[in-house]
């Protein structure tokens, strides 16, 4: 499965699309593979910096969450 087919964020859909209107039949039969494996590898790169990016967001969490409950075990000591 793979994430919408947006124009403006993926050219490549582009002709993908193209190939699929051009070839009704063949295309069940391996007509636009080169495109669709171009397109795939495009969607891991952009799921791995989307992966990377949560990763880092979440580690910015984890890290204001230890420093608050720090925080609040100081002042229930005092």
């Amino acid at each position: 499965m793979h994430p919408p087919l947006t124009l403006h964020r993926h050219p490549m859909c582009r002709e993908f699309q193209k190939c699929h209107l051009d070839n009704p039949l063949k295309k069940f039969f391996g007509e636009c593979i080169e495109l669709k494996v171009k397109l795939d590898r495009c969607f891991r790169q952009e799921k791995a910096l989307k992966r990377k990016a949560n990763f880092d967001e979440s580690k910015k969490f984890k890290e204001q969450l230890q420093a608050y409950k720090r925080e609040i075990a100081e002042k229930s000591q005092e």
